[in-house]
């Protein structure tokens, strides 16, 4: 039997072939008709804004969306910033042939008090110092005249008076007395001069009752300590004499110096508004800081060698600080007590001197005129004491 194919045979083998193409042709027809309509669908429906408390329709309105930043800082700073100022210290040319004085430097100041027509600036000493004008520059930039009511070195503070007329604001006086390590700081002043006017720069207290060695003839030697609060709230150039606050918009210090080197950043240093408030009552009032004198030049032990100790001012070996007389005014306190060139003062009412930083902050901080003192000293190795009323250097 041999195999054989027929016609019938070759329609059987091929009838699935036109179902098959007829699906293709009608899927893609498919494909060509909805997928372009579902995109334009789709990219209608996200061109509207989504709300799902309303409807879609034709007459909706885009809105802006507004967020309240306002802080308790950013409050504070607005009622505080009319009270801080600019200071401008403007002195004589030396040029004959100019007529005009010239800008010697700037700094800040913060307006504490009013009495009458006459408005009251604290700023620092070093600002103002050598001043044969001063300019007051409020916050929006009007210039004023002010005088000089009184500045004192070892404090670095001075007052200002200014009319009254043109102020707007006076700071509320805190304390610093109660500022705790890590509590908010804000230091507002004038870096750089007045076209960086009530900058504001915000920090913590890094530390109080700070003290930081002054030298104030540049000889190398250290004549104060200024105890100060520590903060790292940015101060720089120019924010001398501006405000550093509480939280509160409370004035707790006056700004004054920072730490300039390279490796340093984040350390500047204010005034205590406690320690600077009596300083300021004064200087109105009389202009001028009194402090008590016993008329002696004196200099620190640890200035010199250990072996001028033995062989010249013959101290026992127990000694480990002190200050020793270089010279006594005629007709002082000192020398009306017998005090001699080459004594060694080592205490004073029965509290240690070990240098002369120490001596001045007894006097200067804790006597007053017409107080009586008892000094210890040693005169060639000999234990002696003194009695010294304090009096004034005219």
């Amino acid at each position: 039997m041999g195999y054989y194919r027929t016609d019938d045979t070759r329609k059987k083998k091929y009838r699935w072939l036109f179902p098959l193409l007829l699906g293709v042709v009608f899927g893609v027809i498919l494909v060509m008709e909805v997928i372009p309509a579902f995109q334009q669908a789709n990219s209608s429906r996200n061109s509207e804004p989504f709300h799902p408390n309303f409807e879609r329709d034709s007459n909706i309105v885009n809105t802006s969306v507004q967020v309240d930043v306002s802080t308790q800082i950013t409050e504070v700073v607005e009622e505080v910033t009319p009270a801080v100022v600019g200071v401008t210290n403007i002195q004589q040319a030396f040029d004959f042939r100019e007529q005009d004085g010239m800008e010697a430097g700037t700094g800040s100041g913060v307006i504490y008090k009013v009495d009458g027509n006459r408005a009251y600036v604290v700023t620092n000493h070093h600002v103002v110092a050598g001043a044969d004008m001063i300019e007051v520059v409020l916050y929006d930039g009007k210039a004023v005249p002010a005088e000089l009511v009184g500045s004192d070195l070892f404090s670095d503070l001075a007052v200002l008076v200014m009319d009254a007329d043109v102020v707007e604001k006076v700071i509320d006086i805190g304390s610093s007395g109660t500022v705790k390590v890590g509590e908010p700081a804000i230091a507002i002043g004038n870096p750089l001069g007045h076209m960086f006017s009530s900058t504001v720069t915000q920090g913590v207290i890094s530390g109080t009752e700070r003290t930081i060695p002054q030298d104030f003839d540049q000889d190398g030697r250290a004549d104060w300590q200024a105890e100060v609060i520590q903060t790292d709230a940015a101060i720089n150039p120019g924010n001398s004499g501006g405000a550093l606050i509480n939280i509160y918009g409370q004035l707790i210090g006056i700004n004054s110096m920072k730490i300039n080197q390279e490796a340093v950043e984040g350390i500047g240093f204010s005034i205590p508004i406690d320690y600077a408030l009596p300083i300021m009552e004064e200087l109105e009032e009389h202009g001028r800081i009194t402090r008590p004198y016993i008329g002696v030049e004196i200099y620190s032990l640890d200035e010199i060698p250990q072996a001028e100790w033995k062989n010249t001012l013959r101290l026992p070996d127990e000694i480990e600080g002190g200050v020793y007389v270089w010279s006594v005014d005629p007709r002082s306190p000192a020398d009306a007590a017998g005090i001699q060139r080459l004594d060694v003062i080592t205490e004073v009412d029965g509290k240690p001197v070990m240098n002369m930083i120490d001596l001045r902050k007894i006097l200067y901080q804790e006597k007053e005129i017409g107080d009586k003192i008892t000094l210890v000293y040693y005169r060639n190795g000999e234990k002696q004491e003194a009695v010294i009323t304090l009096s004034t250097q005219y």
